[in-house]
């Protein structure tokens, strides 16, 4: 058995690069299930804005670069600025508890957020969404590790991902409908009701496992704790977890960041109402997101006792192949061609959530891995909810002044975008590489 080394404050121990394979227990897929709606709702919290971008636009009388900040960097900013200490609490605290109060948090707020009657009342509310989720997917993650051995947490974690296809269906088509039906108040406070009994359900229905229980460690080294700077000082001297990291925040910049404006780009391009939009784009999320996260279980299946370099390698490919579908998105003016090109897009953006999560809990300590997700989330974060859709909306404005038709300055900014897939590619690549090296 291959060993590295960690020091963790004044303790140094060899931490196995292999773990014992366990009976996954009864209450483990029912946190897992649990979990995995948790994750649902949080995206369909986060991306209903995306489908409400123009109704908003239109009553509150906003540019790009404003409802850009609106919609997505007023959420990133306390979001990330929130994930890093509650990522620390999250490897200190009862976890099941901290997802409930979080999921109750930013439901309630999301249904204040349908309250508000000014921009500023709108921005303020979309801060608390942002505080509220940030509390919950460390915690989760953690979890998890801790009921599945090492060789099934990319497989769970890729289950988990299944939310995030089902919450963005939900985001789309839901909240599509229900605002060309009902105006976007009543989406907003729709979405933000539904989710305080799943909080109440979580705090009642999931046990808190102990840490470190799937791992062959040293008790000492699950016990200790780890500082968020010696967190990040692993990170950094560790090749393939900074490669991973950097994949993962190219890969949400590009995929995610370009999807955010997707809805707008539909409706200004080819005249589709917010709600023609969400429904069009919803089953792509829903149907095709959750067939290729099914893919992406199979694929971590296959790859079960095979080497973790396999992981990385998948996900590169996958984003390769995606590229090229999101540049035939915004290069042709043929709606059907478009419609095609999205059902090839869109759902490769989802292959990367299970891999590089089950790459993070495999490559990270026990003592560090809340810490770990939520390092992740604050760099993809920055990356997707903040950066994105602020540059994207930024440029267009930039641009809109010298085309003949300012409703086509969204399509050529988000077509030069798609090109950050290819540097995501790149990588995961390296992560393989690099994960390979220290095998051999």
């Amino acid at each position: 058995m291959k060993t590295g080394s960690i020091s963790l404050g004044r303790a140094t121990q060899s931490i196995p690069s292999t773990t014992r394979s366990g009976a996954i227990s009864g209450e483990a897929w029912v946190a897992l299930m649990l979990l995995t709606l948790v994750y649902a709702l949080n995206i369909a919290d986060r991306y209903v804005l995306s489908t409400l971008i123009e109704p908003i636009k239109q009553e509150f009388d906003l540019s790009d670069t404003a409802v850009g900040f609106l919609t997505g960097t007023s959420l990133a900013i306390f979001y990330v600025t929130a994930g890093l200490p509650l990522g620390v609490l999250a490897d200190r605290v009862n976890r099941k508890r901290m997802i409930a109060v979080a999921v109750g948090v930013w439901s309630a707020m999301t249904t204040v957020c349908g309250l508000s009657s000014t921009f500023w009342h709108l921005l303020i509310s979309r801060i608390g969404v942002g505080i509220g989720e940030a509390g919950g997917t460390p915690p989760s993650h953690s979890i998890i590790s801790d009921y599945f051995p090492a060789k099934s947490r990319a497989f769970a974690l890729s289950v988990v991902g299944l939310g995030a296809s089902v919450g963005a269906w939900l985001g789309a088509t839901g909240a599509g409908v229900l605002n060309d039906a009902y105006g976007w108040r009543t989406t907003l406070i729709v979405f933000g009701m539904c989710g305080l009994p799943i909080a109440a359900l979580i705090w009642a229905a999931v046990r808190e496992p102990k840490r470190g229980q799937q791992d062959e460690v040293h008790e000492l080294l699950v016990t200790t704790s780890s500082s968020l700077r010696e967190t990040i000082q692993f990170i950094m001297s560790n090749k393939a977890i900074f490669h991973v990291m950097a994949g993962a925040t190219a890969l949400t910049f590009w995929g995610w960041g370009i999807v955010w404006w997707i809805p707008a780009f539909l409706t200004r391009s080819y005249a589709l109402t917010a709600g023609q939009a969400g429904v069009l784009i919803g089953p792509i999320h829903g149907i095709g997101g959750t067939l290729i996260m099914v893919l992406t279980v199979f694929m971590m299946l296959r790859y079960h006792s095979k080497p973790l370099s396999l992981q990385p390698k998948f996900v590169g490919w996958t984003t390769l192949l995606g590229t090229l579908g999101s540049v035939a998105v915004f290069a042709s003016h043929d709606i059907k061609v478009v419609t095609l090109a999205m059902w090839i897009f869109i759902p490769i953006i989802y292959i990367y959530i299970g891999p590089t999560s089950g790459l993070i809990q495999n490559l990270f300590p026990p003592s560090m891995r809340a810490k770990g997700i939520a390092v992740l989330l604050f760099v993809v974060n920055i990356a997707n909810l903040a950066i994105a859709p602020q540059l994207m909306g930024f440029c267009s404005d930039l641009v809109a002044p010298h085309l003949v038709s300012s409703q086509d300055s969204l399509r050529y900014v988000l077509l030069a975008f798609t090109m950050t897939g290819f540097w995501a590619g790149y990588h995961y690549f390296a992560a393989a590489r690099h994960i390979g090296e220290s095998q051999n």
